[in-house]
């Protein structure tokens, strides 16, 4: 009997509050400028995509010396500066977006090739670790694709910096 008045009780109180969670679910304003269910399918496709263009450390090098090739990094200015890949040109992630692409790549067949701070072990400092499924090479991918990029390639291994046959400057003080 005691069990009976509880759920009733909990009944009367749950309804009305889930009924209000709801309603204000359905009223909460929808800005037309950010798509999630977008943003999921492009990844999706993006990451299929992807599966055939992640290069070794070699290819890597060897296609970053073809001419009309373009190495990305897409970290913070302040961690470019620090340290990159030599050629690299600096389009930080938060600042891809129509405009800056359009500049800095303004034909989409171009060849990119990308990397992040997971590509490098025992490198804290130019290159801090990311979780790896927060790597900035898989949102700079996903961001690649959705502008329209398609000849995109990514450097798929961790590298120790003294040993990799790639190399890297800081950029020059001014």
């Amino acid at each position: 009997m005691i069990a009976k008045r509880v759920f009733a009780l909990l009944i009367v109180v749950a309804v009305p509050a889930l009924a209000e969670t709801t309603q204000q679910t359905q009223q909460a304003p929808v800005n037309p400028a950010i798509d999630m269910a977008g943003f999921l399918h492009v990844s999706q496709r993006a990451a299929a995509h992807r599966e055939t263009r992640r290069v070794s450390e070699e290819e890597f090098a060897r296609m970053s010396r073809e001419p009309g090739t373009i190495v990305l990094d897409a970290r913070s200015k302040e961690k470019y500066d620090e340290l990159h890949i030599k050629r690299a040109i600096n389009l930080s992630f938060p600042d891809i977006a129509i405009e800056s692409l359009k500049k800095t790549i303004p034909d989409k067949k171009t060849r990119i090739l990308i990397y992040c701070n997971n590509n490098f072990k025992n490198a804290e400092g130019p290159f801090p670790s990311k979780l790896p499924s927060a790597s900035l090479n898989i949102s700079t991918y996903i961001a690649l694709y959705n502008y329209g990029y398609r000849n995109v390639y990514e450097l798929r291994d961790t590298l120790e910096l003294s040993a990799s046959g790639l190399e890297f400057e800081p950029s020059s003080r001014k």
